[in-house]
């Protein structure tokens, strides 16, 4: 797919892995419709990349809202052929806590937001797509989950966030075998620890103790690292249906 012929959905788009992956995609000339519940920041990312982006305030737990996302998405830029998921959220707690056993409404949440919304975006953006205009080897469209190395070593305290990002990864295959039929890719990145906001409040000297256990580089991920990858994915037709660790060879330790 080449990249000045994209469309991309990209939900969480508004701030860390997903803005990467939005700007990466106007550096390439391609069009993005930014997906995120950020207002703010979605509204100014969309305005410093004017015309080749808009914002779209969406929950992706909800049907009407990434319904209209895709609905705004298509009236702008005549077609979505690419979506890239990085809407979640990490809400650590152990099963035991001091609280006592770990609330099923704070486990609900994570599986709603992480696994719930990717299925929902995924399952109305390729309804969408089935109507593209294939390429010349027959492809309308690909997606772009992401997961986490949490999916394959969890620590303690990720329950919820491990089981969410492991049913991204259990569900690429067999999405895969089924939109094949219609010419739709779809792939799942597991990053490792990066650069977002999500370890911002973190203090330095956590983040280099971080940093120290990956093997090479010995850093943290950045972002437009991701970025990359995802669109190698969108331009590269052959990779479907697998899960790609981008983690620098680091394996997670219990804690």
């Amino acid at each position: 797919m080449n990249h000045k012929d994209v469309v991309a959905i990209v939900t969480g788009g508004a701030s860390g892995l997903g803005e990467a992956c939005v700007r990466e995609l106007i550096r390439k000339e391609a069009r993005a419709v930014i997906v995120d519940l950020d207002v703010e920041k979605g509204e100014k990312l969309a305005a410093d990349l004017d015309p080749n982006a808009i914002f779209v305030k969406t929950d992706v737990t909800s049907e009407a809202d990434v319904a209209q996302a895709l609905k705004k998405g298509v009236d702008a830029f005549g077609k979505i052929n690419a979506v890239i998921n990085c809407a979640g959220v990490v809400n650590p707690g152990k099963l035991i806590g001091r609280k006592g056993p770990l609330s099923l409404e704070a486990f609900n949440k994570v599986i709603q937001i992480n696994l719930v919304g990717t299925l929902n975006v995924i399952r109305l953006a390729v309804e969408a797509m089935m109507n593209n205009t294939p390429g010349d080897e027959g492809e309308k469209g690909v997606i772009i989950n992401t997961a986490s190395i949490a999916a394959f070593e969890g620590q303690i305290g990720q329950v919820a966030y491990s089981a969410s990002k492991a049913g991204i990864v259990g569900m690429t295959l067999p999405l895969a075998r089924e939109i094949a039929d219609y010419g739709i890719r779809i792939v799942t990145i597991a990053p490792g620890i990066f650069e977002t906001p999500m370890m911002a409040g973190l203090p330095p000297a956590v983040k280099e103790d971080m940093a120290k256990t990956v093997p090479f580089p010995k850093r943290l991920g950045q972002p437009a690292e991701y970025a990359r990858m995802a669109l190698h994915i969108i331009e590269n037709i052959m990779l479907n249906g697998c899960c790609i660790r981008l983690d620098g060879a680091l394996r997670m330790p219990p804690r």
